[in-house]
């Protein structure tokens, strides 16, 4: 007796969901694709929203923009569920040994007593700054259009609440543990003249409902001006005088800054490419925001590098304006 055994190869039906099919062809499709295309609900909205009667539930009419496909606002970076949480894993993991090397060895405490006060004073505060972008990203996300975008604002969501985080670890850094940098640094958020314009301005995005301009505002703008101005400007001033400690405590955020900005350059790019009207929109809204933004932080930087700190924050300003102009948003 003999027992013949055969491989017989199955041919599948279909190598995608349909919905990624009728995008790309059928043929097999990367992971991105899958979590990120055309997974937001269109049609069978049974109810419109008790607090917004003329509009659907999703809606793309929350934003002047107009995209004759949101779906092309694609991250570069390929951000989805997955992949995100294993990267920002592994970043936290980095941060941590950071973290972990300075408290080992009191760093922040060792530092001169004025520089620790400036440390309190002029970065801690930043904390309720990210608190803030926190909120204007999940305002984005529950309102925005198209899952390729939004999921890529929640995403930024939870990486502010982490930054605000890591902020409140430095401060916990330079006070030993008390939380007494941290009620100063509120104090200093809530009460000094020199941050009252940031405060404003965040506080004035609170109630921004186009929720594009939302994003524009939040992180062309206002990231655009003070993450250069802060972590890069100041933090090699500080540098200077004190040494590299902070600058190791800055790393996620620096790096965050950079990666964060693939994604909002290639949206404020194709947005502007799109038409006639959206470049002008954005060119609008650029051109007021970074004004105010640039007001707001004008006496922060004063106290952040006295005399120096008129001339960083031309020279961030300088370069904003270079970066935006290259995205075809003339201001």
């Amino acid at each position: 007796m003999t027992v013949e055994i055969r491989t017989t190869g199955v041919k599948p039906l279909r190598n995608t969901f349909e919905h990624i099919a009728r995008r790309f062809g059928d043929k097999p499709a990367t992971r991105y694709q899958e979590a990120s295309y055309d997974v937001q609900p269109t049609v069978n909205f049974h109810y419109k929203p008790l607090w917004d009667p003329d509009r659907e539930m999703y809606d793309v009419r929350r934003t002047e923009v107009v995209m004759a496909d949101w779906y092309a606002l694609k991250d570069p970076r390929q951000y989805y569920y997955g992949n995100y949480t294993t990267t920002r894993a592994k970043q936290q993991d980095a941060q941590d040994r950071q973290m972990e090397f300075v408290a080992s060895r009191d760093l922040v405490r060792a530092l001169p007593e004025g520089s620790v006060k400036t440390l309190i004073d002029c970065v801690i505060p930043l904390r309720h700054y990210e608190f803030g972008a926190n909120l204007n990203c999940a305002h984005m996300a529950a309102y925005g259009f198209g899952s390729i975008f939004t999921q890529a604002a929640m995403m930024a969501s939870a990486d502010r609440l982490g930054m605000a985080q890591h902020l409140s670890r430095i401060g916990l850094l330079a006070d030993g543990n008390t939380g007494e940098a941290l009620a100063a640094a509120k104090q200093q958020w809530m009460a000094s003249p020199d941050w009252q314009g940031v405060r404003r301005e965040m506080e004035n995005l609170f109630v921004v409902e186009d929720w594009f301009r939302s994003f524009v505002l939040q992180f062309v703008c206002a990231d655009g001006l003070l993450y250069p101005l802060v972590y890069n400007r100041f933090d090699t001033a500080f540098a200077r005088e004190n040494g590299s400690v902070l600058s190791s405590l800055f790393d996620f955020l620096v790096r965050w800054d950079k990666e964060s900005n693939r994604w909002v350059d290639a949206c404020l790019k194709v947005v502007a490419q799109e038409s006639e009207h959206n470049a002008a929109l954005l060119k609008a809204w650029i051109t007021q925001g970074h004004a105010e933004w640039k007001a707001a932080l004008a006496p922060l930087a004063d106290r952040m590098m006295g005399e120096a700190g008129g001339e960083a924050l031309e020279g961030v300003s300088e370069d904003f304006k270079a970066r935006v102009n290259k995205l075809g948003v003339e201001i």
